[in-house]
């Protein structure tokens, strides 16, 4: 992983969208740490607009996190509604 990556950063992702600072598992904390790294990628690829890697890469974890939205909606409405409020991810 990336240096802005750090454990300690992804235990704080973890303990504030899932269920534990252990809990890698969970649909939220997953969600959640795809986002962060979206907006790294982000922000990163504003600065080299041609870095196509990157802008893959970007793409794929955005689909990746949009797979995940879709199973949260589909068991649990719920969480769904929590974790898109919780991160701002609907205008």
């Amino acid at each position: 992983m990336a240096e802005y990556l750090s454990p300690d950063k992804k235990q704080e992702i973890f303990g504030q969208y899932g269920k534990s600072n252990t809990d890698t598992g969970s649909a939220e904390s997953q969600v959640a740490l795809f986002s962060y790294r979206i907006a790294h990628l982000t922000a990163h690829l504003k600065n080299n607009k041609k870095d196509y890697n990157t802008q893959r890469s970007l793409l794929r974890l955005v689909g990746k996190r949009r797979r995940l939205l879709d199973y949260l909606k589909a068991r649990d409405i719920e969480r769904y509604r929590n974790i898109v409020k919780a991160l701002n991810l609907r205008k």
